[in-house]
Order: C-alpha cells, then structure tokens, then sequence
C-alpha cells in the first residue's frame, strides 16, 4: 500500500441508519420465513404427507 492511504470511515446520516436497519430486519424476517418454511415442509414429507 502505498503510505497516503488514509484509513477512512463512512458516517452514515439518521436516514441512512434507518434505513440500513430496516434493509437488515427485513432480510432477517424473510430468512426466518425461510427456515420455518423448510422445517414445515420436511416435517411433512417426513411423515409421508409428501411422494
């Protein structure tokens, strides 16, 4: 690295924030969705609900 490299940090605005944390909770519920989804339907092919 050359030695004017500068380490810098991105301040994000209020908004910003927010928005970063409903992006990140919205992921979170839809990967959660997901693993329930999963759980129900290999529950359901394991009882031999599913061919």
């Amino acid at each position: 690295m050359s030695p004017d490299v500068r380490d810098e940090t991105v301040r994000l605005t209020d908004a910003e924030a927010r928005a970063r944390r409903r992006r990140s909770l919205a992921i979170g519920l839809v990967l959660a969705v997901l693993v329930v989804l999963f759980y129900v339907v290999s529950l359901f092919r394991i009882a031999g609900g599913g061919a």
